[in-house]
């Protein structure tokens, strides 16, 4: 009898597991399983509709990578940081550094890799199809969105120091907390007297807010941002590149959806389970 019961929880088992790994949709002959479904709806928040959505998008969306022959490798990835480090007057050693300090750094490179990738594709796709921006488009962009390009001259800002990294975030989550392997002053910082490194941290943090943890002098260090004073607006000269790539990511992601979205029309999708 114990025999019996035990023969009948394994085959259970192993239905229940055949039932998991089951296609459950057949996109252009690229199955998705019933578990790819399940995780995807787990780790995105989608109900089930929008989780088979974003499954058959992605399938045709790898589809085309695998068509057009699109691939990026370490050399693609590296010229890209170094146009990034470039843009931010940082060598490509201390923004990597930089990079390690603020999160993590191998699903930096991966989302990186996606958007080359992204990038290559649409060069494949789309040349000749995106009309490309002028100097009237860069003009107007820039006139209706000034708030992008305010910087400010002075950061009044808390700076705290520590040897222990955990306590700079202990005390990200519990700003009231006191400890005597944290020092902290109040600084008024000037933009022409910042560093690279730091000029990129607080202008990329909001104020009210705690900076990125970054390693100085063999010590860690944190801002918290009390208030950004003397704001001016960059001149269009300097942001004119910024704007240009701007206009034209707006514009191929139009273009990409209309085309993806005509693919998908097209395609075959075999509902299955």
């Amino acid at each position: 009898m114990r025999k019996y019961i035990l023969s009948l929880i394994l085959a259970v088992s192993f239905a229940n597991a055949g039932l998991i790994n089951a296609i459950g949709i057949i996109v252009n002959d690229d199955p998705i399983t019933l578990y790819e479904i399940d995780k995807t709806m787990e780790e995105k928040g989608f109900t089930k509709p929008e989780a088979v959505k974003f499954l058959i998008d992605e399938k045709i969306y790898k589809q085309e990578i695998r068509k057009n022959n699109v691939s990026v490798d370490i050399f693609d990835i590296d010229n890209y940081m170094e146009r990034l480090a470039a843009q931010n007057k940082m060598s490509l050693l201390d923004f990597k550094s930089l990079i390690r300090q603020q999160q993590d750094y191998d699903k930096f490179e991966a989302k990186i890799k996606e958007q080359l990738l992204h990038q290559k594709l649409i060069k494949k796709i789309a040349t000749g199809n995106i009309k490309i921006a002028t100097d009237d488009d860069i003009k107007i962009y820039y006139e209706n969105n000034q708030e992008q390009f305010k910087l400010a001259d002075t950061i009044e800002v808390v700076a705290y120091v520590s040897k222990n990294k955990n306590l700079l975030n202990q005390l990200k989550r519990s700003p009231m907390m006191t400890d005597s392997n944290i020092m902290s002053q109040a600084l008024t910082l000037k933009q022409e007297e910042l560093s690279p490194q730091v000029k990129y941290i607080l202008n990329t943090t909001e104020v009210n807010q705690f900076s990125a943890i970054f390693a100085q002098n063999q010590q860690y260090n944190m801002f918290f941002i009390k208030e950004k004073k003397d704001v001016k607006i960059l001149s269009i000269n300097s942001v004119k590149e910024q704007i240009f790539q701007k206009i034209m990511e707006q514009r191929e992601q139009n273009f990409l959806k209309e085309y993806f979205e005509t693919l998908k029309i097209t395609s075959t999708i075999k509902v299955l389970r």
